[in-house]
Protein backbone atom coordinates (compact mmCIF):
# COMPACT_ATOMS: atom_id res chain seq x y z
CA UNK A 1 0.00 0.00 0.00
CA UNK A 2 1.59 3.24 -0.91
CA UNK A 3 2.28 6.51 1.08
CA UNK A 4 -1.02 8.21 -0.44
CA UNK A 5 -3.18 5.88 0.45
CA UNK A 6 -2.55 5.17 3.98
CA UNK A 7 -3.27 9.54 4.30
CA UNK A 8 -6.56 8.90 2.71
CA UNK A 9 -7.53 5.83 5.00
CA UNK A 10 -5.81 8.10 7.95
CA UNK A 11 -8.00 11.14 7.05
CA UNK A 12 -11.68 9.61 6.67
CA UNK A 13 -10.76 7.53 10.30
CA UNK A 14 -10.12 11.98 11.66
CA UNK A 15 -13.27 12.26 9.58
CA UNK A 16 -15.01 9.34 10.68
CA UNK A 17 -13.92 8.31 13.81
CA UNK A 18 -11.99 4.92 14.90
CA UNK A 19 -14.63 3.09 15.01
CA UNK A 20 -15.88 3.29 18.56
CA UNK A 21 -18.82 5.09 18.46
CA UNK A 22 -17.78 8.58 17.36
CA UNK A 23 -21.06 8.83 14.97
CA UNK A 24 -22.94 8.07 17.87
CA UNK A 25 -21.78 10.38 19.89
CA UNK A 26 -22.84 12.94 17.34
CA UNK A 27 -25.57 11.72 16.76
CA UNK A 28 -26.20 12.21 20.32
CA UNK A 29 -24.95 15.71 20.74
CA UNK A 30 -27.49 16.91 18.02
CA UNK A 31 -30.01 15.00 19.65
CA UNK A 32 -29.65 16.48 23.52
CA UNK A 33 -28.74 19.74 21.42
CA UNK A 34 -32.17 19.73 20.38
CA UNK A 35 -33.61 18.42 23.33
CA UNK A 36 -32.01 21.06 25.65
CA UNK A 37 -33.35 23.87 23.06
CA UNK A 38 -36.85 22.67 23.15
CA UNK A 39 -36.40 21.86 27.14
CA UNK A 40 -39.76 22.91 29.04
CA UNK A 41 -37.48 23.29 32.92
CA UNK A 42 -34.35 24.31 33.98
CA UNK A 43 -33.23 20.77 35.90
CA UNK A 44 -34.07 19.47 32.62
CA UNK A 45 -31.82 21.66 30.70
CA UNK A 46 -29.07 21.83 32.47
CA UNK A 47 -29.41 17.59 32.45
CA UNK A 48 -29.29 18.16 28.14
CA UNK A 49 -26.21 20.67 29.14
CA UNK A 50 -24.24 18.46 31.46
CA UNK A 51 -25.31 15.43 28.39
CA UNK A 52 -23.93 17.68 25.81
CA UNK A 53 -20.69 18.23 27.77
CA UNK A 54 -19.90 15.14 28.34
CA UNK A 55 -20.47 14.06 24.66
CA UNK A 56 -18.07 16.85 23.48
CA UNK A 57 -15.50 16.08 26.20
CA UNK A 58 -15.85 12.00 24.49
CA UNK A 59 -16.04 13.52 20.81
CA UNK A 60 -12.62 15.19 21.75
CA UNK A 61 -10.95 12.82 23.59
CA UNK A 62 -11.42 10.45 20.66
CA UNK A 63 -10.26 13.28 18.53
CA UNK A 64 -7.04 13.62 20.02
CA UNK A 65 -6.53 9.83 20.26
CA UNK A 66 -7.27 9.49 16.49
CA UNK A 67 -4.42 12.93 16.09
CA UNK A 68 -2.36 11.22 17.93
CA UNK A 69 -2.41 7.90 15.91
CA UNK A 70 -2.05 9.84 12.74
CA UNK A 71 0.83 11.54 13.81
CA UNK A 72 2.46 7.94 15.18
CA UNK A 73 1.22 6.54 11.38
CA UNK A 74 2.75 9.24 10.34
CA UNK A 75 6.49 8.63 11.99
CA UNK A 76 6.21 5.05 11.41
CA UNK A 77 5.77 5.16 7.59
CA UNK A 78 8.71 8.18 7.36
CA UNK A 79 10.51 5.37 9.39
CA UNK A 80 9.90 2.58 6.94
CA UNK A 81 10.53 4.80 3.94
CA UNK A 82 13.75 5.43 5.62
CA UNK A 83 14.44 1.58 6.27
CA UNK A 84 13.13 0.99 2.66
CA UNK A 85 15.61 3.32 1.13
CA UNK A 86 18.38 2.01 3.31
CA UNK A 87 17.81 -1.80 2.43
CA UNK A 88 17.35 -0.60 -1.43
CA UNK A 89 21.02 0.97 -0.88
CA UNK A 90 22.07 -2.56 0.64
CA UNK A 91 20.66 -4.29 -2.23
CA UNK A 92 22.54 -2.25 -4.49
CA UNK A 93 25.34 -2.09 -2.82
CA UNK A 94 24.93 -6.15 -2.31
CA UNK A 95 24.99 -5.96 -6.72
CA UNK A 96 27.98 -4.19 -6.83
CA UNK A 97 30.09 -6.28 -4.68
CA UNK A 98 28.69 -9.72 -6.48
CA UNK A 99 29.32 -7.87 -9.52
CA UNK A 100 33.03 -7.31 -8.46
CA UNK A 101 33.41 -10.78 -7.36
CA UNK A 102 32.61 -12.27 -10.82
CA UNK A 103 34.84 -9.86 -12.11
CA UNK A 104 38.19 -11.35 -9.62
CA UNK A 105 36.08 -14.85 -10.26
CA UNK A 106 36.78 -14.36 -13.63
CA UNK A 107 40.00 -12.92 -13.85
CA UNK A 108 41.08 -15.77 -11.11
CA UNK A 109 39.91 -18.05 -13.52
CA UNK A 110 41.88 -16.74 -16.59
CA UNK A 111 45.40 -16.44 -14.46
CA UNK A 112 44.75 -20.10 -13.93
CA UNK A 113 44.08 -20.73 -16.94
CA UNK A 114 47.34 -18.96 -18.37
CA UNK A 115 49.33 -20.61 -15.58
CA UNK A 116 48.32 -24.23 -17.08
CA UNK A 117 49.06 -23.07 -20.48
CA UNK A 118 52.30 -21.96 -19.14
CA UNK A 119 53.04 -25.11 -17.36
CA UNK A 120 52.19 -27.15 -20.54
CA UNK A 121 54.21 -25.23 -22.30
CA UNK A 122 57.40 -25.39 -19.90
CA UNK A 123 56.63 -29.10 -19.99
CA UNK A 124 56.48 -29.44 -24.08
CA UNK A 125 59.67 -26.88 -24.25
CA UNK A 126 61.49 -29.51 -21.42
CA UNK A 127 61.19 -32.50 -24.04
CA UNK A 128 62.56 -30.72 -26.71
CA UNK A 129 66.47 -30.95 -28.16
CA UNK A 130 68.85 -27.88 -27.39
CA UNK A 131 69.57 -25.49 -30.00
CA UNK A 132 72.58 -27.09 -30.95
CA UNK A 133 70.90 -30.21 -31.87
CA UNK A 134 68.25 -28.46 -33.29
CA UNK A 135 70.29 -26.56 -35.36
CA UNK A 136 72.00 -29.55 -36.25
CA UNK A 137 69.00 -31.15 -37.51
CA UNK A 138 67.90 -28.01 -39.62
CA UNK A 139 70.62 -28.56 -41.41
CA UNK A 140 70.84 -31.88 -42.12
CA UNK A 141 66.87 -31.38 -43.37
CA UNK A 142 68.09 -29.00 -45.67
CA UNK A 143 70.55 -31.17 -47.22
CA UNK A 144 68.41 -33.44 -47.50
CA UNK A 145 64.93 -31.39 -48.95
CA UNK A 146 68.48 -29.66 -51.71
CA UNK A 147 69.53 -33.38 -52.95
CA UNK A 148 65.20 -33.65 -53.08
CA UNK A 149 64.97 -30.87 -55.28
CA UNK A 150 67.76 -32.13 -57.85
CA UNK A 151 65.95 -35.36 -57.76
CA UNK A 152 62.58 -33.53 -58.62
CA UNK A 153 64.34 -31.35 -61.29
CA UNK A 154 66.05 -34.66 -62.68
CA UNK A 155 63.14 -36.38 -62.89
CA UNK A 156 60.85 -33.34 -64.32
CA UNK A 157 63.79 -32.92 -67.51
CA UNK A 158 62.61 -36.92 -67.69
CA UNK A 159 59.05 -36.18 -67.68
CA UNK A 160 60.00 -33.38 -70.18
CA UNK A 161 61.36 -35.43 -72.48
CA UNK A 162 59.45 -38.55 -72.55
CA UNK A 163 56.53 -35.86 -73.15
CA UNK A 164 58.33 -34.64 -76.73
CA UNK A 165 58.85 -37.83 -77.64
CA UNK A 166 55.66 -39.23 -77.15
CA UNK A 167 54.52 -36.13 -79.04
CA UNK A 168 56.53 -36.62 -81.78
CA UNK A 169 55.85 -40.64 -81.71
CA UNK A 170 51.81 -39.81 -82.00
CA UNK A 171 52.94 -37.34 -84.91
CA UNK A 172 54.72 -40.24 -86.67
CA UNK A 173 51.52 -42.40 -85.82
CA UNK A 174 49.41 -39.79 -87.47
CA UNK A 175 51.11 -39.12 -90.47
CA UNK A 176 51.57 -42.89 -91.10
CA UNK A 177 47.88 -43.04 -90.33
CA UNK A 178 47.55 -40.35 -93.35
CA UNK A 179 49.88 -42.18 -95.82
CA UNK A 180 47.84 -45.44 -95.33
CA UNK A 181 44.40 -43.50 -95.82
CA UNK A 182 45.76 -41.98 -98.78
CA UNK A 183 47.27 -45.23 -100.11
CA UNK A 184 44.23 -47.01 -99.63
CA UNK A 185 42.46 -44.49 -101.19
CA UNK A 186 44.49 -45.03 -104.75
CA UNK A 187 44.50 -48.62 -104.54
CA UNK A 188 40.21 -48.16 -104.83
CA UNK A 189 40.67 -45.43 -107.70
CA UNK A 190 43.22 -47.72 -109.24
CA UNK A 191 41.16 -51.06 -109.06
CA UNK A 192 37.87 -48.77 -110.12
CA UNK A 193 39.87 -47.74 -113.20
CA UNK A 194 41.16 -51.44 -114.21
CA UNK A 195 37.41 -52.36 -113.84
CA UNK A 196 36.33 -49.90 -116.03
CA UNK A 197 39.10 -50.83 -118.84
CA UNK A 198 38.11 -54.12 -118.52
CA UNK A 199 34.09 -53.59 -118.73
CA UNK A 200 34.53 -51.21 -121.75
CA UNK A 201 34.28 -52.89 -125.35
CA UNK A 202 37.23 -53.36 -128.15
CA UNK A 203 36.74 -51.59 -130.87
Amino acid sequence: MSLYEYEVIRKRLLIDGDGAGDDRRINLLVKSFIKWCNSGSQEEGYSQYQRMLSTLSQCEFSMGKTLLVYDMNLREMENYEKIYKEIECSIAGAHEKIAECKKQILQAKRIRKNRQEYDALAKVIQHHPDRHETLKELEALGKELEHLSHIKESVEDKLELRRKQFHVLLSTIHELQQTLENDEKLSEVEEAQETSMETDPKP
